[in-house]
């Protein structure tokens, strides 16, 4: 089970304040980093990777284990975009269809475990 290293008061805030708009960058990043945190204790494991470049990445839903290299199973979105599909701001279908997202290999359907914020 990955670290927690931002407080969940202060990731909750973060995301308050994303949400309420005008968040300094740094506060966006916090709020990315604390979901991400957050779906990685939700759904544990290491077989499918979740990046929203450049603030971070994390291996979720138990399965085969990826190590190195680019995983078998990735997703990837922008901040924004990460944020809204968290807190139920954005369909999953939504953003999938609109581009927003990219989702390679087995299991990176995320909708069954969108929103988990809000």
């Amino acid at each position: 089970m990955p670290r927690r290293r931002i407080d969940p008061t202060d990731g909750l805030a973060a995301v308050r304040e994303w949400r309420e708009g005008g968040a300094p960058r740094a506060r966006v990043r916090t709020a990315v980093r604390f979901s991400l945190e957050e779906l990685g204790e939700l759904h544990p494991g290491r077989s499918v990777e979740v990046r929203v470049p450049p603030v971070g990445a994390v291996q979720i839903l138990p399965g085969t284990t990826h190590r190195r290299g680019t995983p078998p199973a990735v997703v990837e979105t922008d901040a924004d975009t990460w944020l809204r599909l968290t807190v139920g701001d954005l369909a999953w279908g939504e953003a999938v269809a609109g581009g927003l997202v990219q989702a390679s290999g087995e299991r990176t359907d995320l909708s069954e475990f969108l929103p988990y914020l809000g």
